[in-house]
């Protein structure tokens, strides 16, 4: 069996971990493992297949800044996947993220419907059932149910400065996915699954998998890195993104340094240069960093795990802290607060910044209830990477037999 999966990045980010750990089980069983990518790429153990070049991604930006047309450049390089594709004749295609200015929709899915590849389809976000946006939730806005137009996020990702293309977008990927007849989508949160259930894909099969970590990496572990940071006499509040922005609640971090007492060091791990040096002075940034084994020394350093998100589906950060033994503080966002239960974290209205505090006091006082036993045992129970992604081999076989 020939697995090819397709995602923006390699082994990095998130999605791009979940698929290198998908091929990762794959390969442990005996079968083929391909991940074609765009950029971004880190060493992995699947067969690795580049997509264009960053010559083909800024082109794609361009039309996307001025037309909105995004998931409808990149023809050539799609092209020669495809041509790639036609090779390697995978059982199985396996698709994470397919916007991020790297494919053309139109191509893939046009010869995935003539060689009628099955497809399983991870979906990480809310953008292949909406005009433009990858999450509506910043505007509560339901266009997505019915029709998309007068996109009220047209200024945000995937950006585009003059004209709104969200109808077109729209109807287009109704047509196209809807053509595809084996197509089962795989949602990592019951609430992404619902939304697929009220959009245009709604007759499609859709089943939940959330998920996984790897637990011999991100586990409880005593360090010297709070020796390191010279936060050795505070409680830590950590926070972990790929990407900060508003989105992510770096604001809120910020307005939450100003009303916690002086015995919490907010530690805040994925900015940018530029990002730290805007940093009040008592709040340390780190940049991104690509050592798992780092992030499993500071999600087990931290007293708590807060993650002020404001548009999610299934936050592996969320996760990962657990596995560590720390309890979650997050906004009802999303599939995020699916994570938790009530001896593993707790669940903020979105933008209640006393909220938090008053969720990290609670923590703090009650450390039997928010155990590093209880966290670590409900990972072990619901995130281990090699139960959950053994459902998609089995998903791949079961697809097979028809």
């Amino acid at each position: 069996m020939k697995i090819l999966q397709i995602n923006t990045t390699l082994n990095t980010g998130s999605r791009g971990k979940i698929a290198e750990q998908i091929g990762q089980t794959v390969l442990l069983n005996g079968q083929d493992s391909y991940i074609a990518f765009s950029r971004q790429g880190q060493p992995s153990n699947s067969i690795p297949l580049k997509i264009g070049t960053l010559k083909d991604v800024y082109q794609h930006v361009l039309i996307t800044r001025i037309f909105d047309t995004h998931g409808f450049g990149s023809k050539k390089a799609t092209r020669k996947l495809v041509e790639e594709i036609e090779i390697i004749q995978p059982d199985i295609i396996h698709l994470h993220n397919i916007h991020g200015y790297y494919l053309n929709i139109e191509v893939l899915f046009d010869f995935i419907r003539d060689k009628n590849i099955p497809v399983v389809w991870t979906f990480h976000d809310c953008w292949p059932f909406t005009g433009h946006c990858s999450y509506f939730d910043r505007f509560n806005c339901e266009k997505w149910k019915t029709e998309c137009f007068k996109c009220p996020m047209k200024s945000y990702y995937p950006e585009s400065w003059f004209f709104d293309n969200s109808k077109d977008n729209f109807l287009r990927k109704k047509a196209l996915f809807n053509s595809i007849n084996n197509l089962t989508i795989v949602t990592p949160s019951f609430w992404l699954k619902d939304l697929v259930g009220q959009s245009f894909l709604k007759e499609k099969l859709v089943k939940v998998i959330p998920n996984g970590i790897d637990l011999s990496i991100f586990k409880p572990v005593s360090s010297g890195i709070s020796q390191k940071l010279k936060i050795v006499n505070f409680q830590v509040i950590l926070g972990v993104a790929s990407i900060w922005d508003k989105r992510k609640g770096l604001d809120d971090f910020i307005a939450l340094n100003n009303i916690i007492s002086a015995e919490y060091k907010i530690v805040l791990i994925g900015l940018t240069k530029k990002q730290i040096k805007g940093l009040p002075e008592n709040i340390l940034g780190i940049s991104r960093t690509e050592s798992v084994y780092q992030m499993a020394e500071l999600y087990s350093l931290a007293t708590a795990f807060v993650n002020p998100t404001y548009s999610d589906n299934f936050p592996t950060t969320n996760i990962e802290a657990l596995a560590c033994g720390t309890p979650v503080i997050t906004y009802d966002t999303g599939g995020s607060p699916e994570s938790i239960d009530a001896d593993t974290g707790i669940v903020v209205k979105k933008g209640d910044i006393g909220g938090l505090k008053s969720a990290i006091d609670t923590i703090v006082k009650n450390p039997k209830r928010f155990s590093i036993g209880n966290c670590k045992k409900r990972a072990e129970n619901h995130y281990n990477k090699d139960k959950t992604y053994i459902k998609y081999l089995q998903l791949y076989k079961d697809l097979l037999k028809g």
